[in-house]
């Protein structure tokens, strides 16, 4: 489980489809205390430490499945993308944004970029299929950034990148027609799933 709060923007060093994905990130974190199998949020999904690398330049592997790259912007990497990451919770840990599991359900579409004070809002365009699950003052992860959703117009919804998160983030540099991973709110994928039974 993680909560949306980003703590490292590492960078893609080495992306190759062998059968599967492997990916390479370089990382500011400790890589010698995470352990071989742990997890880690990459943008937003739930990743698996096949490898790592803790001398002069810290680094981590993964493997993506097929699945993976067909529900996340994954499969578009390129060496030198920038690439949100957040080390899993532990208990006790202070829950800062809202529980996020790293299952991306898809992807959203940049629509539209415009200042507003010292923030960016920012309008997105959601699937059909999970724009059910967005919700006005709702919560939803973009990018493993866990966001509070301003309005929904159908399947458009907006949000608010205050300062802080512009620059500790990938988000400083959002611009429209990009793609993000997006991960509903889980409280809502279980209510639709009850109400619907």
């Amino acid at each position: 489980m993680f909560s949306g709060i980003i703590t490292d923007v590492g960078q893609v060093r080495h992306v190759e489809q062998r059968g599967d994905l492997h990916v390479v990130v370089a990382t500011n974190y400790d890589v010698g205390e995470i352990d071989m199998g742990a997890s880690i949020a990459c943008s937003g999904a739930c990743m698996t430490v096949a490898d790592k690398g803790n001398g002069k330049d810290r680094w981590f592997a993964f493997t993506a499945s097929a699945e993976t790259l067909s529900k996340t912007t994954m499969g578009k990497w390129k060496k030198g993308d920038k690439v949100n990451l957040e080390r899993p919770m532990r208990v006790g840990d202070e829950l800062g944004g809202h529980i996020v599991t790293g299952h991306v359900d898809g992807l959203a579409e940049v629509v539209s970029v415009k200042p507003e004070g010292e923030s960016i809002r920012v309008t997105f365009q959601a699937p059909v299929a999970l724009a059910r699950f967005i919700a006005p003052k709702g919560s939803i992860a973009l990018d493993g950034i866990s966001l509070t959703v301003n309005e929904v117009d159908g399947t458009r919804f907006g949000v608010n990148i205050i300062p802080h998160t512009a620059k500790m983030t990938t988000f400083g540099h959002i611009k429209v027609g990009s793609k993000v991973n997006l991960e509903v709110d889980l409280m809502a994928r279980y209510v639709a799933r009850l109400v619907n039974k």
